[in-house]
């Protein structure tokens, strides 16, 4: 369940702007989702091999130049299609829950 919640996390995060792997790494964890850098790597490798992310480097003021991802279009339709099977499942589970509350 974690896994697929990863994925729709980043996606959800990359929808407004390119982001950089600490970056994402950061926000997740600011909502209290611990990741890894060896647990982020292969999901952004992987939804760029499904062409659902891109990448594009940018320059750095402190450094070498820094990859950032972002979603592509067709991205952002699966994202969309996420969108719409978290809402539907959070509703199902709100009922469950309220219809089974003593």
């Amino acid at each position: 369940m974690r896994k697929g919640m990863l994925e729709y996390c980043v996606m959800l995060l990359l929808k407004s702007k390119p982001h950089y792997s600490s970056d994402i790494i950061d926000e997740l964890e600011r909502a209290n989702l611990i990741v890894v850098e060896g647990t982020l790597y292969p999901l952004l490798n992987r939804l760029k091999k499904e062409e659902l992310v891109d990448h594009e480097w940018q320059e750095s003021a402190v450094g070498p130049p820094r990859k950032y991802y972002k979603l592509t279009e067709n991205g952002k339709r699966v994202l969309a299609l996420l969108e719409e099977n978290w809402n539907t499942l959070a509703q199902t589970v709100s009922r469950i829950r309220e219809n089974n509350e003593e």
